[in-house]
């Protein structure tokens, strides 16, 4: 399957840096405690060189592990879509030649045995996606060594989900970032948790440090009144729809929004693209961009309410969050009318808004940590695992895959953001979360109803009516009780 002679795309040596010129080179002394031990040459064929302390051998395969079945501590509750993303192949398993129909979507193939990783690369990815996107995999055998199991898997590392159902044919598995209600991707925690240095982006363990800060150091009631968002409109007709609803000199939406020119933060070295500086407004918008957006998590983690803009992706966390729970629900094809609601309601009734503020937050920084991260490959990769229909076994175009070989070729915030992902890492002595169980029919109807148009505005209006001292059933009650009285009265009066 696929080129042979492709080579890692961390192969060549990145725009305005220089190849390694030392065995022993240290990144960033502030970033990392750990040194790599890179060749002069070729620095990405190191695997079978000495390995660096602490690196190799930490991927070698530990002691059997322990049932996952057997384990106290129960995984949050949006675990339980794993069970619904290899659902399609449930009843087949998962074959070779259904592996290879997945390897034209690919840009790599990921096998595991023993412990051990190879891969094949088939081509080159959008910046660095496909490198910190299996550095976390790396992670994630040194946090749990050995267990792991033997696998073989395609990834694709582009936006937009391409499974689709087939008429008595199972569908290909392809590992990606996200899904939306039509495709059958199989859903994977994006690269950025491990860094995005091409937008300045920190670790997702840093960042969220720096979020919590961001929120100490100023109050959600000091907030400014209005609902923020920054981004490129550009990359979908939603956020280009979305800009409608800026303020002008004739209608203000209570919006504030604003639209990044990344070559201009480039050049300012992303001062105004600090994300835990954007936590001063009492609300944030999250929006859709070419598929699900990786601001998400940032954007949640503030605080501040999220009004969230009804999308029909996801990605392996935002089906945890409920819409009147975590945010407030937005529809796609009203937005500007339901901003202004949002935000005119929330100051209004500052207690109950907040209160949905600190809840999103809480999920995100509590249930989206990096342990629970960790949990969620480990749990994904597992029940993969027990539905291949054959042993995986290393192709002879696979490489020998290593720290090494995907760090040492890179200098500069690309190597940082490497070191200081792994630098917060180390073999894992807890046992990880036990995987909850599948969704019952009702409970995944009810939950896929609420996020549709009608299940968001019935949302809506029941935050606001209890806001108003109780459903619009029991003032309609009420007030018809007065009427009856009043009739009885008028009734009484004549005949007396």
């Amino acid at each position: 399957m696929g080129n042979s002679r492709v080579k890692f795309p961390w192969n060549t040596t990145q725009p305005n840096q220089k190849p390694n010129s030392q065995p022993n080179l240290k990144s960033n002394p502030n970033s990392s405690p750990f040194t790599l031990i890179c060749p002069t040459k070729n620095p990405s064929n190191t695997c079978s060189s000495r390995p660096s302390p602490f690196l190799n051998t930490s991927l070698s395969p530990a002691s059997p592990p322990t049932p996952l079945a057997s384990l106290k501590q129960t995984c949050p509750d949006y675990f339980r879509w794993i069970h619904e993303d290899l659902r399609p192949w449930a009843s087949t398993g998962i074959t070779r030649e259904m592996l290879g129909r997945a390897a034209p979507h690919a840009a790599f193939r990921l096998i595991i045995v023993d412990g051990h990783p190879y891969i094949h690369i088939y081509h080159h990815v959008y910046q660095t996606r496909d490198i910190f996107t299996i550095w976390g995999i790396l992670q994630l055998l040194r946090r749990y060594p050995g267990r792991v199991p033997d696998l073989d898997l395609m990834f694709n590392c582009e936006d937009t989900p391409v499974v689709h159902a087939i008429n008595d044919q199972s569908p290909p598995p392809l590992f990606r970032y996200c899904k939306d209600d039509t495709t059958l991707d199989i859903v994977f925690p994006d690269w950025s948790f491990w860094g995005w240095p091409e937008v300045n982006i920190m670790p997702w363990e840093r960042q969220a440090d720096e979020l919590r800060e961001a929120n100490e150091r100023l109050p959600w009631r000091k907030r400014e009144p209005y609902a923020y968002w920054k981004g490129n409109p550009d990359v979908a007709r939603t956020r280009g729809d979305l800009m409608k609803c800026n303020v002008t000199t004739m209608n203000d939406w209570e919006a504030r929004l604003f639209r990044v020119n990344w070559a201009k933060e480039g050049r300012q070295k992303f001062k105004g693209a600090n994300l835990a500086k954007q936590c001063t407004y009492r609300y944030k918008i999250y929006i859709e961009g070419n598929a699900w957006s990786v601001s998400e998590k940032y954007i949640i983690g503030c605080d501040s309410p999220t009004l969230y803009v009804q999308s029909r992706f996801q990605d392996f966390v935002s089906r945890g969050l409920r819409p009147g729970l975590h945010y407030w629900p937005i529809p796609q094809d009203d937005k500007c009318r339901a901003i202004k609601q949002a935000v005119e309601w929330g100051n209004a009734h500052p207690l109950e808004m907040e209160a949905i503020g600190k809840e999103g937050s809480s999920f995100i920084h509590d249930q989206l940590h990096m342990n629970i991260v960790y949990d969620y490959m480990l749990h994904l990769l597992t029940e993969y695992s027990k539905l291949l229909t054959f042993k995986p076994t290393k192709p002879e175009e696979a490489m020998d895959l290593c720290l090494e070989s995907v760090a040492c070729p890179f200098q500069g915030k690309i190597r940082d953001s490497l070191m200081e992902s792994m630098s917060m890492e180390a073999t894992n002595d807890s046992e990880p979360c036990s995987l909850p169980s599948a969704f019952g029919p009702s409970e995944l109807k009810e939950l896929l109803m609420e996020k549709t148009s009608d299940g968001t505005k019935k949302v809506v209006e029941s935050i606001i009516m209890k806001s108003n001292g109780g459903d619009r059933s029991d003032a309609n009650y009420e007030i018809i009780k007065v009427f009856l009285l009043f009739g009885l009265y008028l009734v009484f009066n004549f005949f007396v």
